[in-house]
């Protein structure tokens, strides 16, 4: 099994979310966060003064797959959250050694 993170921008997660959901995968979790990478923040005009945003809003993605789907959903994820520019964000794919539920304590696959 995988753990797959992906930090997108906030306008993309619906479109996401629903790519996930006809996949098969409506499950995740989903979580506000704020960041920079490369770009190390924008530039912005208030009110005729410039001062500079450094840390800016994105949505991470936290779900967790079988091995064999970890392609797909990556291909999926990048298709649907691609804009060109900088600042489309980044998938990570992480190793999990178990999963359990926790109100049945089904394990491993049956848990996803």
């Amino acid at each position: 099994m995988k753990k797959i993170e992906a930090i997108i921008r906030p306008e993309k997660f619906n479109i996401v979310r629903d790519a996930m959901t006809e996949m098969g995968y409506p499950g995740m979790t989903v979580t506000e966060v704020k960041g920079h990478g490369s770009q190390k923040g924008i530039s912005e005009v208030w009110r005729g003064r410039r001062y500079r945003v450094d840390l800016l809003s994105k949505i991470k993605l936290e779900i967790v797959v079988k091995d064999e789907d970890v392609q797909k959903i990556v291909d999926t994820i990048t298709t649907e959250a691609q804009t060109g520019s900088i600042g489309d964000g980044k998938i990570f794919v992480i190793n999990v050694e178990n999963v359990y539920r926790i109100r049945t304590k089904e394990k491993d696959a049956t848990a996803i």
